[in-house]
């Protein structure tokens, strides 16, 4: 008999290799349905989804799995000759149609050949929003068009799970439309990690990873935040009250043990003084000790007892380190002149630009949003005005200066620590200005000095983030290139309410409406 669907994780483990342990003692059921996964930057999961694709083994524990699995990682690699038929593992299959087509197979090739491959590769192309064709190489397409191609590799196979690592990411509005409107329609099971909340909401369930393990919220992302506060709300009560309860047990303690002591040296003056037989002395003083261990036995119940109902709440409540985002003032006057831009065509390929005659102008303290299609040219426009590349035609006009935060993060250093990084960017800051800048963005004491290069992608974006912001001046035009792609929602909101109270020009690549309609874009700007 064939077993249903099911990834099953019991007590489940994963430590880093210099031994801190990321994920402990894990228990949980994937069933054939629609799951988003929530947690805050390095929590680990996409370490948990790399365990459950067999790409990294497990430390403790063990993982079931029942049915068939496909990946789409937060990065689809590229190599110079890869071409969007390796993402299907069909190079093979179709060079042996081109052969047939062209008459040079055999009988026993032209028994082998999928005449419908092309066809269906198409089609699943078609089903993420992609007019590409097979043959199409990798290089030239956009960040979000290979996660579309990656994604209709995923899903070709009909696998009974597919596990999704932040998918929304690179991907346009209508991109973000058509994953939506497929993962509606996939009736297998689906384990998506996101902090997409228009994704998450279409969720059937909400598995949330904390430091204290993986818990299952039934429901889509509003259903999931309506719970979470009620049983946060009540978990802080629950340690408050025994929290009390605990100073309540210790003060009557103490008061006890000064009562006892008071009635002891009284009769310990009396006696002293000859009014009493020594009987008497004897037999109060054995009274005296006897319900003190009484006492004493009594006191260390009731502390016991307090205690671990004040560690056991303790334990229901998650602890972490909020973040800041507080930028320096970049006083850019009303009507100051940022950067003009006339005609400019730009591209890697001088022979394929991806911009073509664009033209606009910032003046002050606008906030731009650049809007597009996948592979229109929104992050090659952001590079053209940072003066990281040069335009093949048309001019440009930088009058003041600009910081960019590009989606990779290129300017951190992998093989240094962020302390180091930050330094390097920022030398006019002592140590103390670095570890106090970091702190903020949730990097505190030994966090500060781990390498950039083992950071999840989300801690690598805000280690980007705090070394962009947090010099002692705040530059007057900020380039920002997905800024919310890989952040968890608390570190959203913390970035969203640094950019509302910065005075500076912003001009900002996002598909994320939420977050551009919270920092308050002026003027949205379409390339195509």
């Amino acid at each position: 008999m064939t077993m249903p669907a099911s990834i099953t994780l019991s007590r489940l483990g994963w430590s880093a290799p210099d031994g801190a342990a990321v994920l402990s003692d894990l228990d949980f059921t994937f069933t054939r349905e629609r799951i988003g996964i929530v947690g805050r930057n390095g929590v680990g999961k996409s370490t948990l989804l790399s365990l459950i694709d067999g790409s990294r083994q497990p430390s403790a524990g063990r993982i079931h799995i029942e049915g068939t699995i496909a990946t789409l990682r937060q990065t689809v690699q590229v190599e110079p000759d890869h071409r969007i038929a390796d993402l299907f593992d069909a190079r093979a299959a179709l060079a042996l149609l081109d052969r047939a087509e062209a008459g040079n197979a055999t009988m026993a090739m032209l028994a082998d050949c999928d005449w419908t491959l092309p066809a269906r590769i198409e089609a699943a192309l078609a089903t993420t929003g992609l007019d590409a064709s097979p043959q199409t190489p990798l290089a030239r397409l956009s960040g979000g068009q290979r996660t579309r191609a990656a994604l209709a590799a995923a899903i070709f196979a009909r696998p009974d799970f597919l596990l999704l690592d932040e998918p929304t990411n690179h991907l346009d509005t209508e991109g973000r439309r058509a994953l939506a409107d497929m993962l509606a329609q996939w009736r297998a099971g689906a384990i998506v990690v996101s902090h997409d909340r228009a994704l998450l909401e279409t969720m059937e369930a909400i598995g949330e990873l904390t430091t204290l393990g993986l818990a299952r919220y039934g429901g889509n992302w509003s259903d999931y935040r309506a719970r979470k506060e009620i049983e946060q709300d009540a978990a802080a009560q629950e340690l408050d009250h025994a929290t009390r309860r605990l100073d309540q047990v210790a003060r009557k303690i103490q008061l006890t043990a000064e009562r006892k002591q008071r009635r002891d040296g009284v009769g310990a003056r009396i006696g002293a003084k000859g009014g009493m037989p020594r009987i008497l002395i004897g037999a109060r003083k054995n009274q005296a000790e006897t319900s003190g261990g009484q006492a004493a036995r009594l006191a260390d119940r009731l502390r016991a007892e307090a205690t671990e109902a004040e560690q056991l709440a303790r334990a229901r409540v998650e602890h972490h380190d909020d973040i800041t985002v507080a930028l320096p003032p970049a006083r850019v006057a009303n009507g100051q002149r940022i950067v003009t831009l006339g005609r400019i065509t730009a591209g890697y390929d001088p022979a394929h630009p991806v911009l073509h005659d664009v033209s606009f102008s910032v003046v002050g303290p606008e906030r731009v949003a650049i809007g597009g299609a996948n592979g229109s040219g929104k992050s090659t426009l952001l590079h053209v005005i940072a003066g990281s590349l040069s335009p093949l035609s048309g001019t440009i006009a930088l009058h003041v200066p600009a910081a960019l935060l590009d989606q990779n993060v290129d300017f951190i250093d992998r093989q240094a620590s962020i302390a180091d990084n930050f330094a390097r960017l920022h030398p006019d800051i002592g140590h103390q200005g670095v570890r106090a800048a970091l702190a903020r963005f949730g990097f505190r004491a030994d966090l500060a000095l781990q390498r950039a290069g083992t950071l999840s992608g989300g801690e690598l974006l805000r280690a980007g983030l705090a070394c962009v912001l947090s010099g002692q001046v705040a530059p007057p035009l900020l380039l920002l290139d997905e800024p919310t792609n890989h952040l968890d929602l608390d570190s959203i909101a913390a970035v969203e309410a640094g950019l509302r109270a910065y005075d500076g020009a912003l001009i900002v690549v996002s598909h994320d409406r939420a977050f551009l309609d919270a920092i308050g874009i002026d003027r949205h700007i379409a390339v195509d």
